[in-house]
């Protein structure tokens, strides 16, 4: 992997856990430190399997 594909699949994760955590803030009703740690957590294993998702999908 060059650092071009490095940099982009991290932009993509990052923009899939960008997307998913503020998705999760809409649902939520009361926001505390620990609820917010665990939805950012399980936002980041969602970003990484969307980004498997769409490489499965894409065929590379």
């Amino acid at each position: 992997m060059n650092r071009r594909r490095t940099l982009l699949a991290v932009v993509e994760v990052a923009a899939w856990w960008a997307a998913l955590g503020a998705l999760w803030l809409v649902f939520v009703t009361v926001v505390d430190p620990l609820e917010l740690a665990v939805g950012a957590g399980v936002a980041g294993v969602a970003a990484l399997a969307a980004r498997g998702a769409r490489r499965a999908v894409a065929g590379w």
